[in-house]
């Protein structure tokens, strides 16, 4: 489907599809809301809309100061970027020393199994 048209518009197994205002989806009724990517996607002007039990952020500063004090005032539980992707950030830091001391992959493994 991307291939072709260069988009998931059109999918087949889509139940929705919004393409006029996408941040729409943040206010829709979920459990858990795991905004990424876009920052201030939660702030002051929508935080009061948001219909979930808990925020966990997931990179690029989603969440504004005042949006998660609204939030949280509202009794959702906001888990900061920093908090939810420590062991993502942790392993792309050991990755990173890894490829600067050019180890390639199964080196490591193989040190460790002798």
């Amino acid at each position: 489907m991307i291939e072709n048209n260069g988009s998931l518009l059109g999918y087949p197994g889509a139940q929705e599809t919004e393409t006029s205002n996408p941040l729409s989806y943040i206010t829709r009724e979920c459990d858990y809301l795991i905004p990424a990517a876009v920052e201030m996607s939660i702030n002051k002007s929508n935080a009061k809309d948001i219909k979930c039990k808990a925020v966990f952020e997931g990179a690029n500063g989603p969440t504004t100061f005042e949006g998660e004090e609204i939030l949280i005032s509202r009794g959702i539980v906001v888990s900061p970027d920093l908090l939810t992707n420590g062991g993502g950030v942790t392993c792309s830091y050991f990755e990173w020393l890894k490829n600067l001391d050019h180890v390639s992959p199964g080196k490591m493994t193989k040190k460790y199994e002798e």
